[in-house]
């Protein structure tokens, strides 16, 4: 049953609307305020939000910029005021609302426009499949709506990755359903006939799986099929495990590539930080390791998964994999025990906080709360170069949040003066 967020300050509006959708057929759910939005959203994503302008907190508008700037953006969104101006109408439209509806809203406009804003999200996929096999938790999700983004607004993407993060599974997912998939292994080719690459490519995608192994000129190929792809509805996807910037401070990357990356620079959250998905993930490549290998299947114990859980991944979903076709050759058909687990893996560390802070038990628990939270975003922040977009997003924050948290933990960047 189709999902609807209805954000309005009002009660009375809130509570009308909840009946009239209801009775139509939809399930209905309710934020007073801008903040509220903002934790509806992260608990589920709904099929339609009907968002009021003028709130006590936060404006309609400023939300809808917001949702847009971090890729979130991927259900229909129909703005409503009893004060609007042709000039708001306008602006909200430019950011990506769906429609604009003028307060008291009438019934039938009300339906009519939730019913045709519906039929966008029943439209033709822009993506292939799904991201399922990188994981299902909230850091995916995330992932998903960004890159659904990127595609709708058909912009080149370039994934900042980790070894093994399964940057060619997202790269398949962009690819537009019946598209071809062209991946660049010999980036020669980008050099002497990139237009080649276009003709084959024709309404699917082209993927560089290693941008920082493009020497200057294989740059220069690349950067003209990214201003030719609107010709030929090529999508253009690259991978690094370096960021841009830092790329073209070094000299590694030309400034016009960059710049023409510069406005869907995804990065794939690694293992480590969405550990929820690692039972699954492992569960599911013990299961088809069992099947390539044409031997019963086998799982893991409890204690065994909590083992996996526990580890870094340095190698990401590439050494998970390797590690459970390992065990999936072990003799027996018992289920793997977590001492099978640690005598690959290794005994686990002692748990200690990101910064190696002990589990502080000794502390009172909103001290130990504030202690852990500052070493959590000291590590953080130093991973992400200090960049607060980029870890504010892997966090799951609001930057505003974060730059405020930052503030009252007395978090400052290495080197600043005091």
């Amino acid at each position: 049953m189709p999902e609807i967020l209805v954000v309005d300050d009002e009660p009375g509006i809130r509570e009308l609307m909840r009946e009239i959708l209801e009775e139509e057929g939809y399930e209905v759910r309710a934020a007073e305020n801008g903040g509220a939005a903002r934790a509806a959203l992260d608990a589920k994503v709904p099929d339609l939000v009907l968002l009021d302008i003028w709130m006590p907190d936060v404006d309609g508008v400023t939300l809808l910029k917001e949702w847009k700037t971090q890729g979130r953006l991927t259900m229909p969104v129909v703005m409503m005021s009893g004060h609007g101006t042709v000039h708001t109408a306008v602006e909200a439209t430019r950011l990506g609302a769906f429609d604009y509806l003028e307060k008291p809203v009438a019934y039938k406009q009300l339906l009519a426009t939730v019913r045709k804003a519906m039929e966008t999200r029943s439209s033709k996929p822009i993506t292939s499949g799904s991201l399922e096999s990188l994981g299902q938790g909230e850091a995916i999700k995330r992932l998903t709506q960004r890159l659904g983004l990127a595609a709708s607004a058909g912009l080149p993407v370039l994934l900042l990755t980790e070894p093994g993060a399964g940057e060619d599974a997202v790269a398949h997912f962009l690819t537009p359903p019946d598209g071809a998939f062209i991946q660049v292994d010999e980036p020669v080719i980008l050099a002497d006939r990139p237009a080649d690459l276009l003709v084959r490519a024709k309404g699917g995608l082209v993927f560089i799986p290693d941008l920082s192994a493009l020497s200057s000129m294989q740059q220069k190929g690349l950067a003209l099929l990214i201003a030719r792809r609107a010709e030929f509805a090529t999508r253009v996807v690259a991978a690094c495990q370096c960021p841009p910037a830092q790329m073209m401070a070094e000299g590694k990357l030309l400034r016009e590539l960059h710049d023409q990356f510069a406005h869907a620079v995804v990065e794939l959250p690694p293992l480590r930080v969405r550990r929820e998905d690692i039972p699954i993930l492992a569960a599911r490549m013990l299961e088809d390791a069992c099947v390539r290998l044409l031997i019963p299947p086998r799982r893991f114990t409890e204690p065994a998964l909590a083992l996996l859980g526990a580890y870094d991944w340095p190698g990401n979903l590439a050494e998970l994999d390797a590690l459970a076709g390992r065990l999936a050759l072990e003799d027996g058909e018992a289920p793997v025990e977590a001492a099978a687990v640690e005598a690959i893996l290794g005994k686990p560390a002692k748990p200690t906080g990101p910064a190696g802070i002990e589990l502080m038990l000794h502390l009172p628990l909103k001290e130990a709360r504030d202690a852990f939270e500052k070493a959590y975003l000291e590590a953080l922040l130093a991973e992400c170069d200090w960049g607060m977009s980029r870890a504010a997003d892997r966090a799951g924050l609001d930057r505003t949040n974060l730059y405020r948290k930052v503030k009252q933990l007395g978090i400052e960047a290495p080197g600043k003066e005091k």
